[in-house]
Parts: structure tokens; sequence; C-alpha cells
């Protein structure tokens, strides 16, 4: 399936399972469907749940941009922008922060014991491993409020925006066979999001998904015969793409937990 930040999956079937009334251990297999081992300090999302939290919800941050990241102490938001995301409770305050790490035959002990198995052919395993901070509550009113429309326009317009300062730099990112069949793939994908999602909020994470992928696409894939310049110039706008890509999927993933908890109609 395409790939959404754990952070993301989290969020949604946390939120999914507590609005249905199921197993929290059931929110993790399957926000974690492709993760071999998962630990930490994961009965925080009891506690948050008894104590009443509806919905978890998810920041997608990056070094000198903690967009949607509550107020906590700087370790936190620090290892938050390291890992690139993290769930939390807005009304009584809370971060959970994902380290992803691989581990095999050779590396179990420095995994912390978690025991590998064979997959493809392959003795190495990845885990999740979520470490608890404390952070300030967030309002409510700032998560009913974000609009999955005005997200998806705005998106739309940095996508527009992009590719016509790409065709004006040259070495087209997205012209590769490559990204386009990743684009048509992530598209047409089911993305492991729960049942009964809203729809638009639905196909704008879908869309701030795809645009994500094929931005790693094209940074992975190098400069090709462009000046230094004008490859400093394609970097940043890549950079500056994904990062409203981010932006808006975190946005639509609160946008659609505020719907699933009863916040707001669909």
């Amino acid at each position: 399936m395409p790939e959404l930040p754990a952070s993301v999956r989290l969020a949604l079937w946390t939120t999914h399972v507590s609005s249905t009334g199921g197993r929290l251990e059931d929110a993790m297999r399957l926000a974690t469907p492709d993760v071999d081992h998962v630990a930490g300090d994961l009965d925080r999302l009891s506690l948050w749940r008894d104590l009443g939290e509806q919905a978890l919800l998810v920041a997608l941050p990056a070094a000198g941009d903690l967009t949607g990241v509550p107020k906590a102490p700087a370790e936190a938001q620090g290892a938050a922008a390291a890992a690139g995301e993290c769930v939390f409770v807005p009304g009584i305050g809370g971060m959970l922060v994902p380290t992803v790490s691989t581990y095999g035959a050779d590396t179990t002990a420095a995994a912390g014991g978690a025991q590998g198995r064979a997959r493809d052919g392959l003795d190495t395993g990845t885990r999740v491993d979520w470490t608890a901070y404390d952070s300030a509550p967030v309002p409510r009113h700032r998560v009913e409020a974000l609009d999955t429309s005005q997200l998806e326009r705005h998106l739309r317009e940095e996508l527009l925006t992009a590719t016509e300062a790409f065709d004006a730099v040259g070495g087209q990112p997205f012209a590769g066979s490559a990204a386009r069949d990743l684009a048509d793939a992530a598209l047409g994908g089911a993305w492991g999001l729960p049942s009964g999602m809203p729809g638009r909020a639905a196909r704008v994470i879908a869309l701030a998904g795809t645009v994500g992928q094929i931005v790693d696409v094209a940074l992975a894939a190098g400069d090709g015969a462009l000046t230094a310049t004008d490859a400093g110039r394609r970097h940043a706008l890549l950079l500056r793409l994904q990062r409203s890509a981010d932006r808006t999927l975190a946005d639509a993933t609160n946008a659609a937990c505020a719907v699933i908890a009863g916040w707001r109609p669909a």
C-alpha cells in the first residue's frame, strides 16, 4: 500500500477505534501493518482515552518549521522535528514521538532484544519506538476550523506554481517514468485508511501523500545536468513543495479526526 507517516495512520486509527469503542491494540496493529515490532510509551493512548480524549492529532514538522507542533519543552519539539512527525492530544496535552529503526540477526541486541523474523528472505525487520513527552493543550476550535476544500485548493495551487517554476529552471522533476508510475499507484491506492473516512478529507490525504512521495523520488533522483545555481533553485522548490504537502497532510488528517471524533459534521 502507499505509505503514510506512522503518526498519520496512528492518529486516524486511534481516533476511529475510540469512536467505535474498539481496542487500542487493534488501532496500533492497523496503523502499522508494515512494522515488525512496536514498543515504547503506548500506555499513554489508554490513559488519554480514559481521561476523555476523543481524538489523537498529528503534526509533521521539520528542522526550522514546527508548524502544528504543540507548545512543549525544547527536548520534545527537537525530537518531533528530528523524527518529522508526532501525535498529540489537545485537551490535556501530551505527545508521542516515533523513532524508526531496523534490526536483524546482527543487530537484535542493539534493538532492545526484539526478535527478528525473515521477510522476503531477509533476516531484518522494522521497529517503531514511541516516546512520550509533555506538551501544552491545543484549543479544539483550531482543529474544528480546518476546511478540507480550502486545504485541497491551496495544495493544488502550490503544485501548479511549483510546476511552472520547475519549467523555468529546467530539469523537470515530475517527467520521469518513476514519478509518473508512483503517482498512478498512489492515487489509486487505499492508503490503509479506516473505513467511513470523510470523503473530502480522504481525497486530500491521498493527494498530499502522493505529492510528498513524488517529491521524495525527485529529491533522490538528483539534479542531472543542471548548473549549480539552477540545481540549488530546483532543490529549494522541491523542499518548499514537500513542506506544503506535509502541512496539508497533517491538517487534512486532523480535520478527518475532528469529524470521526464527532466534533463537527462531515
